[in-house]
């Protein structure tokens, strides 16, 4: 997932769900995934929400059940994590704030009847950064069943994004964000949102997928989610969005070698740093280093951005 935000052009690659992502904060995709993938997923996840724990804490919420590393829980989560039209709006939404996004988490949420509304929080408040232009990362969420006024379907105060989060109190009264199974609720990590209370004889579930820039740390720690030995299996793309990828330049690296390196291994011999620069930066070090060398000397190989 390379993007070089020099060349990014956000205007230009603006769909409709795009252009009220952006000027809203959020978008739903009806029917974003069929219905059949959905349902395999709920069948995986089942017997881990039976077996979950309620959660401690009244943020979690103490009616709530929450578990993780969904891509080792089911196969077919790969296919809502990798879904194209989804990462064109992280693109849209991070793009010129990184050289690649990364998934920042991957988690299953169950409110059970009698659970609280959530407190209204904004999930870019993860990181201490500037806020008002930037956006960190990008929410979907995924209802494995029906998302109601009465079950706690996701509450989005619409408009409360980018430099309106630095307002106390949203200017738009929020709404409710309804939706079926296969839908996907989208949403900056700008906005302003939080689950419904359940009041509903039955439980809500979904998932949440969300995605950051690359070079942050990410809310689940994914080389602890999915250590070499699973991330091997994973297809390239998803492997790299998982974390196997260095963000250019230099980030993230093993022995100053992309961690890819791990999936044959551990090595046992001493390995090379290789550097892992975006094009502007490779020209830019490639003139620095010709400039140096001894007229005749051929090309050894430049140094790295990072002492």
């Amino acid at each position: 997932m390379m993007i070089n935000p020099a060349a990014f052009d956000v205007a230009a690659s603006r769909s409709a769900p795009g252009n009220r992502l952006m000027d809203e904060g959020f978008t739903i995709l009806r029917g974003a995934a069929p219905a059949a993938l959905i349902a395999r997923v709920a069948e995986d996840l089942a017997p881990r929400y039976a077996a979950t724990p309620f959660c401690e804490g009244g943020f979690y919420g103490e009616r709530t059940k929450r578990f993780g590393r969904l891509l080792i829980r089911s196969p077919h989560v790969a296919d809502l994590v990798m879904n194209p039209e989804i990462l064109d709006l992280a693109q849209l939404a991070l793009g010129n704030w990184c050289d690649r996004i990364q998934l920042n988490l991957a988690q299953a949420i169950e409110l059970h009847p009698g659970a609280l509304a959530q407190f209204p929080h904004r999930d870019q408040d993860l990181w201490q950064g500037s806020l008002g232009e930037v956006e960190y990362l990008i929410n979907v969420m995924w209802p494995l069943t029906s998302f109601t006024a009465d079950n706690g379907a996701t509450i989005i105060w619409p408009g409360s994004h980018g430099v309106e989060a630095l307002v106390e109190e949203p200017k738009e009264a929020p709404i409710l964000a309804e939706a079926e199974p296969g839908d996907a609720i989208v949403f900056l990590g700008s906005t302003l949102h939080g689950a419904g209370a359940n009041k509903s004889d039955g439980v809500r579930r979904g998932i949440i997928v969300s995605y950051c820039l690359g070079w942050l740390k990410p809310y689940e720690n994914q080389w602890l989610a999915y250590p070499p030995e699973i991330a091997r299996t994973f297809p390239p793309e998803l492997a790299a969005l998982a974390g196997y990828a260095q963000h250019r330049p230099n980030l993230g690296n093993f022995e100053g070698q992309c961690p890819s390196i791990l999936f044959g291994g551990y090595p046992t011999d001493p390995i090379p740093a290789i550097d892992a620069l975006r094009p502007d930066q490779e020209a830019l070090l490639a003139d620095f280093v010709e400039t140096q060398r001894p007229e005749g000397e051929g090309e050894r190989g430049g140094g790295a951005l990072a002492a």
